[in-house]
């Protein structure tokens, strides 16, 4: 009765390892690969095959994760180190590099520890540009400098499925002498910019004045000339009033002169000026001499009545 029980509990555990088993060997032949990742796998120590991100399945107890690469971009600080420019300048450079690895293959069999090749590139490339140009050119071509460092490790990387994006420098530290011959040079700089800036100030100021006073005496001869050009319109226009108003003056006389009483009028007047006349003779000298008709007032007034008519009768 023992031996049954026996046998029996023995077969009651057999589908039990089978069902652990069974579970075993799902976990380890059930891969699941995060998203920008990839898994190398080796069977019997040899590459197999690449699994890309989601669900994959391997062959337990045979193959194996040999590397787990990320496809997503990295950022690596790139040490400090010593560079001497094209005109023998020691400097301090260091910077930043941004990379990602294109093929999982190469990055794991191409090269061992691809970040620290790729850092140590970054490096070597960087002192060798650095070597082709100037110490002021440095300064104001980084952007230039950083393009050359990309080119120039892409080409040297390709075998190792690396593709650099971007380099950046970060900080360029030449020499305590040179800083100070920099920042003399800087200061000569702005000294003379101020003094280029003051003296255009002065020029400007000086042209300024003299357009002023030209502008000045412009205008007052154009003042004067407009003040002539008015004064002699004002004087020929009362010239010409004064002729319009002895003309309408001789003519309205002209007029009266036609009726009886014009011509009345006109004796008595001319005998009063003639009267007035003798007077003014006889004050200013003591001897006056006049012909025996321009004795009488009368005969004078005939004689200007006589003339009057004649003028008459030739209008």
């Amino acid at each position: 009765m023992e031996e049954l029980d026996f046998i029996f509990d023995y077969v009651a555990t057999i589908p039990v390892f089978l069902l652990i088993f069974v579970v075993v060997l799902l976990k380890l032949s059930i891969k699941f690969v995060p998203q920008n990742r990839a898994f190398l796998v080796e069977r019997f120590g040899k590459y197999q095959s690449t699994k890309e991100a989601g669900l994959n399945f391997i062959v337990p107890f045979i193959d194996k994760i040999a590397a787990d690469r990320s496809l997503k971009e990295q950022a690596v600080d790139v040490p400090s180190q010593s560079a001497i420019t094209r005109d023998n300048i020691s400097l301090t450079v260091d910077g930043v590099l941004y990379f990602r690895v294109l093929d999982p293959y190469k990055a794991t069999y191409g090269v061992e520890r691809y970040v620290f090749a790729v850092t140590q590139l970054a490096q070597t490339t960087m002192r060798s540009e650095l070597g082709k140009m100037e110490l002021d050119k440095t300064f104001e071509e980084r952007d230039q400098l950083n393009t050359n460092i990309v080119s120039a490790i892409n080409e040297a990387s390709s075998p190792w499925g690396i593709q650099v994006l971007r380099y950046e420098i970060k900080d360029i530290i030449p020499p305590q002498s040179v800083m100070e011959a920099m920042e003399a040079q800087m200061k000569a700089e702005r000294v003379k910019r101020a003094q280029i800036l003051e003296s255009e100030g002065d020029r400007q100021a000086a042209i300024n004045r003299a357009e002023g006073e030209k502008q000045a005496v412009v205008l007052a001869a154009e003042g004067e000339k407009s003040e002539q050009v008015l004064r002699a319109e004002g004087e020929a226009q009362a010239i010409i009033a004064v002729a319009n108003a002895q003309a309408e003056a001789l003519h309205k006389v002209g007029e009266a002169a036609n009726t009886e009483e014009g011509q009345k009028a006109i004796q008595l007047d001319l005998a009063s000026k003639a009267i007035d006349a003798k007077k003014s003779i006889a004050k200013e000298s003591s001897m006056v001499i006049l012909p025996d008709s321009a004795t009488d007032a009368a005969s004078l007034v005939a004689q200007a009545t006589s003339i009057i008519n004649k003028l008459n009768v030739k209008n």
